[in-house]
């Protein structure tokens, strides 16, 4: 029985081998810290730090590279924003369709006085932007929404939401965990003002590696989350001022960085759109050779009907069967891995219906194929045909 990996919208997996090499020669061949070493090879790992924060910069057309702040993963980006910017009294408007990423600091900063209200989506976890408007009020500092959901894959229409923020004066912060690497996400066609990105999804990058990509001003009114060692300014006890300096402490994950800068780089040789339109594909296929186990009533899909709208993430109930005992069988019977239950992001399902009991989640990547999907699709077949 062969592996087909389904879990992509959890990380990508297999990476590029490119990505391996990067890492396997920074830990074998450099293994030195940069900011931290007066010689020639800590010189040059800081040089492909400082390309990395230049390809990210391109890549989400922010300032400067110096306001591409690395972070543990996008959990800690969204932290670093929302915990550094707002203040008591500060209101913020996200969607119904939030991870517990943004979901949870949030309802951390209502201790000290931060509220927030949500834009409902539709039951196909569609927005109208006149719903983000509604919810503004005149402590309103902040709209804080994701891309794309991780739930069923619905795109988000951020550009629009940007334009209400811009009308507004106020600051748009996006995650990007689905989106980023798949989807273009560009700072100035949204009006955001900071993108949380993780490494480890659509960027094919490794684990332990996210950041965040400011507008200048925001960038150095942020609080830093984390203080400590820069190895810049160390004559100060108090926190450095310049960036990325102010917003990062302690020793980075450089070979994961390595990793990323590899990735980067293989991205864009493929060039923009490639990948997605790889998925969307994938996506459209599984919905095609799931619909009589639709129109049976053994399967429901959950969002958008089509490729139209959304990323490749695709969630389904299977009505009479517990969604766990059938993620069990896709496993250990056909190899099928997906994920199943709440995916971190209640509100999520409880906007698109399936709250509590959760769905069977299956999220294509660049290196599944027309045959994966065969696999996935008969697997269920067999389960609940």
């Amino acid at each position: 029985m062969g592996r087909v990996y389904l879990d992509n919208a959890s990380t990508t997996f297999p990476k590029p081998s490119c990505v391996a090499d990067a890492v396997c020669r920074y830990i074998t061949e450099v293994g030195c810290n940069v900011s931290r070493g007066g010689y020639a090879d800590a010189y040059d790992a800081a040089d492909a730090v400082l390309e990395t924060r230049e390809a990210l910069r391109e890549l989400f057309c922010g300032p400067d590279a110096a306001d591409v702040v690395f972070t543990r993963n996008v959990t800690e980006a969204l932290n670093l924003a929302l915990k550094g910017m707002l203040r008591p009294g500060d209101h913020v408007i996200v969607s119904s369709m939030e991870h517990n990423a943004v979901m949870r600091p949030l309802n951390q900063l209502r201790r000290i006085g931060v509220t927030f209200s949500r834009a409902v989506c539709a039951p196909d976890g569609t927005l109208d932007p006149a719903e983000v408007d509604r919810q503004v009020t005149p402590a309103t500092r902040a709209v804080v929404m994701t891309h794309a959901s991780n739930v069923c894959g619905t795109v988000l229409p951020l550009a629009d939401v940007g334009e209400v923020c811009r009308t507004h004066g106020l600051s748009l912060v996006v995650d990007a965990a689905q989106t980023a690497g798949v989807l273009p996400v560009r700072m100035d066609e949204l009006g955001a003002d900071a993108v949380c990105f993780t490494a480890h999804k659509g960027l094919l990058g490794p684990q332990g590696l996210g950041g965040v990509v400011l507008a200048d001003e925001l960038a150095h009114g942020l609080e830093p989350l984390v203080a400590g060692g820069t190895g810049s300014l160390s004559h100060l006890e108090e926190t450095p001022d310049v960036m990325p300096d102010h917003l990062e402490a302690g020793t980075p994950n450089l070979p994961g960085i390595m990793g990323l800068r590899a990735a980067l780089a293989w991205l864009a040789e493929r060039g923009a759109g490639s990948v997605l339109a790889h998925e969307l594909d994938l996506t459209e296929s599984f919905l095609h050779g799931v619909a009589p186990l639709v129109a049976s009533g053994a399967v429901r899909t959950v969002g958008l009907p089509g490729r139209a709208g959304r990323v490749g993430v695709v969630s389904i109930q299977t009505p009479g069967r517990d969604e766990a005992e059938v993620a069990h069988l896709l496993d250990a019977r056909f190899g099928v891995q997906t994920r199943v239950g709440l995916h971190c992001a209640p509100s999520a399902h409880r906007t698109l219906g399936t709250y509590p009991t959760g769905t069977v989640r299956l999220s294509f990547g660049w290196a599944n194929t027309t045959d994966d999907v065969s696999s996935a699709v008969a697997a269920l077949e067999e389960i609940l045909g």
